[in-house]
């Protein structure tokens, strides 16, 4: 299915990074290293290498892969690009910020598991980036799957992440234009998060 719906010229997501990304630029320290979960067409990995982070992209759709390519070359960055399904992800690596941004691709069994390898794949003193939909957002139809078990909301990150740090967790409406594929008013939520420098 995503290599059906990358498989175009069009940037489906636009070639601009998520609104969410520019409003937490400060978190994006020249020479972290980052990991961009299910990454698309490279708009947000490409934006983080722009700020001077060391970035590595995981993504499964070859054509998705092909245009952040391009991207990263037109911008003159460079992004680690790795093919892969992020369900059967070793998440052996660490990195000092760890992004999911649109990744609600997953139902609540698959998300909790993709939520354990992301959290072990922040280091110690990491940061978590989570940006997605509310179940609102299906009312709406302005982007996203429409499987409200797939949304988010703050009672469910805080119980994902409530052993860690939680530097933000809000629910909000904006006007979003990120391509066709998520354009209008939307039901948004985000976290961030760290990770303790000891786990308990």
């Amino acid at each position: 299915m995503w290599e059906e719906r990358f498989a175009t010229q069009e940037y489906v997501f636009g070639r601009e990074p998520a609104a969410f990304l520019t409003d937490h630029a400060d978190l994006l320290e020249p020479g972290a290293t980052a990991l961009a979960v299910a990454d698309g067409e490279g708009r947000n990995s490409v934006f983080m290498a722009e700020r001077d982070l060391e970035v590595t992209a995981l993504e499964f759709a070859p054509s998705a892969i092909a245009k952040a390519r391009a991207l990263a070359a037109e911008k003159g960055v460079t992004v680690s690009f790795r093919e892969t399904d992020v369900l059967a992800h070793d998440w052996a690596e660490t990195f000092n910020l760890v992004v999911g941004i649109f990744i609600q691709f997953v139902g609540p069994d698959e998300r909790a598991r993709l939520f354990d390898g992301m959290r072990r794949s922040v280091k110690p003193g990491g940061l978590i980036l989570l940006h997605g939909y509310t179940p609102e957002q299906i009312a709406l139809g302005t982007g996203g799957p429409p499987y409200a078990e797939n949304m988010y909301t703050e009672d469910l990150l805080r119980a994902a992440f409530g052993d860690w740090q939680i530097l933000e967790c809000r629910a909000y409406d904006r006007e979003i234009s990120e391509g066709r594929g998520h354009c209008g008013r939307s039901a948004l939520i985000d976290l961030v998060a760290r990770r303790p420098e000891t786990d308990a």
